[in-house]
């Protein structure tokens, strides 16, 4: 019997992969569930292995194209050797699209626990140094080193719940962050319906390094399908003694569960994160103490964000230099990119950092879906500046974006054509800011609400100058006095518009 691979990524499943699956059941085939390549645009994408051995696939089947003897129309080949996938250095989504996420086997015959064995042979010390050699930073915008962070968990001792004397023991927490809340960004959740058990591998090796006894996987509501797939993952997970007591017959202790979010953007911020947790109101810290230090319930805490920890399994397997080969000498090896926006072939591009915007935009994602001429590229989510076609050429890096008056923030690239009005999206930026903001900090609260106002008179020809002076006093007030990056990075899309598309702001320019 042939056996079919259709993914069950949420992607997929909204354009009718669940109905091509039925289908090939009911004409005899037997199915096995993967996520998805990131190929968007050709979902659902279907494969099988030929007589050679070789994943083939179809592009955009519907039920009406599966027949007894498979599938009938849109045939691709050799599915790694399509031009988008073969040109990728894939570490993080290795498995992702290949194997049944929630299949132990599966995951085990695909290299899965070869970085957790790695771990286990070493001195938690030893870890935390790997970590640190791979040159590996924060994914989820901030791009701070990984390793540090875990370094100075592992240097801080234990300690109970902070205020719950009765919670006697000591901890340390591992927590992720899935609030993935930019525009744009989907890759977390690609990567925990896809595989789930790199996560949970990347988490308990943490755990070893640092010594924590308890994971917690902050995840989006609106993220059903992940939610589902992670609960699954983990249940497998203890089953097969990969969580628990006694992780592969060590004395390692490591216990993970899934906290679900109420759909805040600004608990994507590690403390407003910890403060939901703690189930208060998701509203930013004071730092410091930091959550290295004291985090989650007072104690020390690992904060990555998903793609980070997933990174950690193949640093381990493979070792540090091969990782820290690639990429820039300060953003070393890769970052998956997530094309969408107007883009012909949206999706996933893993690539060493270094590769231009002007590649993933073009070479990769073919130009814009409605043929016109791209205009401006949003990088980093709704937070992130504006690139002009003429501005294409940077490198992807921190470094190298932060030059350029970007940043690479979560990876997410928003394509827009020339009917774009930058001003609307400057506009946009301040009232996502205003709507999203915790409330906690003056510049963001009511900065962002001043903030579309005066985008409004200079678009409405009232004193344009002076009030185009003031747009800029109150984004250097926003970014200098706000407590975080929510309202601190929120004038970045907003003069990168006012920049680099001044013509937009005037009256005459207006399409409302």
């Amino acid at each position: 019997m042939t056996v079919w691979f259709v993914p069950r990524d949420s992607a997929a499943r909204s354009v009718g992969a669940d109905d091509v699956a039925q289908a090939l059941i009911d004409h005899g085939h037997s199915v096995v569930r993967t996520g998805s390549r990131g190929m968007l645009w050709l979902e659902p994408l279907v494969e099988r292995v030929d007589d050679s051995g070789v994943r083939v696939g179809w592009s955009n089947v519907r039920p009406s194209d599966v027949t007894a003897q498979g599938v009938s129309d849109n045939f691709l080949g050799p599915v790694e050797d399509l031009d988008f996938l073969a040109r990728q250095d894939r570490w993080v989504f290795q498995r992702v699209g290949v194997i049944d996420p929630v299949d132990a086997e599966d995951y085990l015959a695909h290299a899965g626990l070869a970085g957790l064995r790695a771990a286990l042979g070493q001195d938690p010390e030893q870890v935390v140094e790997t970590v640190i050699e791979s040159g590996l930073r924060g994914r989820g915008g901030a791009g701070f080193p990984a390793g540090i962070k875990w370094r100075t968990v592992a240097q801080t001792a234990a300690r109970p719940h902070k205020g719950d004397p009765s919670y006697a023991p000591a901890h340390k927490y591992i927590c992720i962050n899935a609030d993935e809340g930019d525009s744009g960004t989907f890759a977390d959740r690609m990567l925990m319906e896809g595989d789930p058990f790199c996560l949970l591998e990347g988490m308990t090796i943490a755990a070893y390094a640092v010594g924590a006894d308890k994971g917690i996987i902050y995840l989006r509501s609106e993220y059903p399908d992940a939610i589902e797939t992670m609960r699954t993952a983990i249940d497998v997970a203890r089953a097969q003694g990969w969580l628990g007591e006694a992780i592969l017959g060590t004395d390692l202790s490591f216990d993970v569960e899934v906290r679900v979010g109420a759909g805040s953007y600004v608990c994507g911020e590690e403390t407003a994160m910890l403060e939901s947790i703690e189930g208060r109101r998701g509203m930013v810290r004071v730092k410091p103490p930091l959550p290295a230090i004291e985090g989650l319930f007072g104690t020390p805490t690992v904060i990555n964000n998903v793609l980070t920890m997933a990174s950690v399994p193949s640093i381990l397997a493979r070792g540090a230099a091969a990782y820290s080969a690639l990429g820039t000498e300060k953003s070393q090896g890769t970052q998956v990119f997530q094309l969408a926006g107007n883009i012909a072939r949206g999706g996933i591009v893993e690539s060493a950092f270094g590769i231009s915007a002007r590649e993933l935009v073009y070479d990769f994602g073919g130009g814009t879906r409605s043929g016109r001429p791209v205009r401006a590229v949003q990088i980093g989510g709704p937070l992130g500046a504006y690139l002009p076609t003429d501005r294409l050429d940077v490198p992807m890096g921190y470094e190298t974006l932060a030059e350029a008056g970007g940043m690479i923030g979560h990876g997410g690239m928003v394509v827009f054509d020339d009917s774009v009005d930058m001003a609307e999206q400057a506009k946009f930026a301040m009232e996502f800011c205003a709507e999203e903001s915790c409330g906690k900090c003056t510049p963001c609260r009511i900065g962002s609400v001043r903030g579309a106002e005066v985008i409004d008179r200079i678009r409405d020809g009232v004193d344009a100058e002076s009030n185009t002076e003031l747009l800029r006093d109150l984004c250097e007030v926003m970014t200098e006095g706000s407590l975080c990056a929510m309202g601190g990075l929120t004038p970045m899309p907003v003069l990168s518009a006012l920049d680099n598309f001044p013509e937009d702001f005037a009256p005459s320019a207006r399409r409302d």
